[in-house]
């Protein structure tokens, strides 16, 4: 089991460095391969009136004239003792781990990382107990149920659940829920958990369960189709023929076996959530990582959005860490793979 954890840590750091390079290669090396020069992309950061003077300089006091390799080598350093930043008037210290500095707001990135990431993460971890809990259990029952009506009730219901999109259910639930009924808090309301739970709660129900509703509707899918192939299996017989309960027999022997690629997705679901729930951040008004994306985006504040993008993907690397780690709970044949 060391052996098995030790390879997936360093598969790990391996992943996190070649997505930093081809992310930061996005940004900075990309552009210069469709044409831009390291003026045209230092006129964003200065005033309408700059003369091309003062845009050269912007550009070689923030590297843009600098090879490649070293604006990457730069970066890096940064995240482990911090980085100056010379704003042309003064000396910005960006302290370690510094992912960025936005040189529109002269704000280091990390600090509203982190700020926005407690409404992320508390979207996402409400959400997804939602969507783990009854997804698998609407799937379980169907397959149990299969070719009932219950069965096709379900199926239809997780078909309309896949098929509507988020952006679309989250704006008719604020409009009947919210605004019209008034039995959901309205959009943009967001209280601490540390400050009131219940409030806590309360502010992110009606996100929690929209967002829920796409996904509990994949999950109970597969797990249908995994339980069906699952309780025809030849253990699963000998389990009953044994005298084991039904419900041992579900639950010990049948949903274990169906519940590998559940974790697979999962992985990757809760790791792209934590990144920024986009859609969801902007049809409430939450301000998360996905909206503070966005607003990177529309500002054309390039920082900003290397900041979200790379924040992501750690949180995809390491929720993908911990599923491997799963598995060898689960199945402990993938241990000596």
């Amino acid at each position: 089991m060391v052996a098995y954890l030790i390879r997936r840590l360093l598969a790990t750091i391996g992943l996190l460095f070649v997505v930093s390079v081809i992310t930061f290669s996005i940004f900075f090396l990309v552009p210069k391969w469709a044409g831009a020069t390291p003026d045209s992309m230092a006129t964003r950061y200065v005033g309408r009136t700059a003369t091309a003077d003062v845009v050269h300089q912007t550009a070689v006091r923030l590297g843009f004239t600098d090879p490649f390799y070293v604006q990457y080598a730069d970066w890096a350093k940064g995240l482990v003792a911090g980085r100056d930043f010379d704003m042309g008037t003064s000396i910005e210290h960006c302290p370690a781990p510094c992912l960025g500095y936005s040189f529109i707001t002269a704000q280091p990135v990390l600090p509203d990382l982190l700020d926005r990431f407690t409404v992320t993460f508390s979207l996402a971890i409400g959400a997804a107990v939602i969507w783990v809990t009854a997804g698998i259990s609407i799937g379980v029952l169907s397959a149990l149920k299969r070719g009932s009506l219950v069965d096709r009730f379900s199926m239809v219901i997780a078909l309309a659940g896949v098929s509507m999109p988020i952006f679309w259910t989250g704006l008719i639930a604020l409009s009947f829920f919210s605004y019209r009924w008034g039995i959901t808090a309205v959009g943009g309301a967001y209280t601490p958990f540390t400050q009131n739970p219940a409030l806590w709660a309360w502010d992110l129900m009606l996100p929690w369960v929209t967002l829920a509703l796409l996904f509990s509707a994949q999950y109970a899918r597969l797990t249908r189709a995994g339980m069906l192939e699952t309780m025809n299996e030849d253990y699963i017989r000998t389990a009953r023929a044994k005298g084991l309960r039904e419900r041992t027999v579900v639950t010990k022997h049948g949903l274990r076996g169906a519940l590998t690629p559940l974790l697979t997705i999962f992985g990757l679901d809760f790791g792209l959530l934590i990144g920024g729930a986009v859609l969801t951040e902007s049809a409430f008004g939450l301000n998360g990582l996905g909206k503070y994306a966005v607003d990177g985006i529309r500002a054309n504040d390039l920082p900003k959005i290397l900041g979200v993008t790379l924040f992501a993907a750690l949180f995809v690397v390491i929720a993908n860490l911990i599923v491997d780690l799963l598995y060898a709970v689960v199945d402990p044949r993938v241990r000596t793979k």
